[in-house]
């Protein structure tokens, strides 16, 4: 006779990864953001500001 065994993932152990994902991705975006927002160099600011425009996201 053969026995087989299967595991199962609880579904909070689930959400919790979907959480620390969102969060995760929040932050990313926040940080990209803030550097790019408040940077002193023109260029880079410049550049995100072209982009901000190009996809009709209001900046000013």
């Amino acid at each position: 006779m053969q026995q087989t065994q299967t595991a199962q993932l609880s579904t909070a152990s689930i959400d919790v990864n979907v959480v620390v994902q969102a969060v995760l991705a929040m932050a990313l975006g926040l940080f990209i953001v803030g550097v790019v927002g408040f940077s002193h160099i023109s260029a880079v600011h410049n550049a995100a500001h072209d982009v901000r425009h190009a996809n009709a996201f209001p900046c000013h």
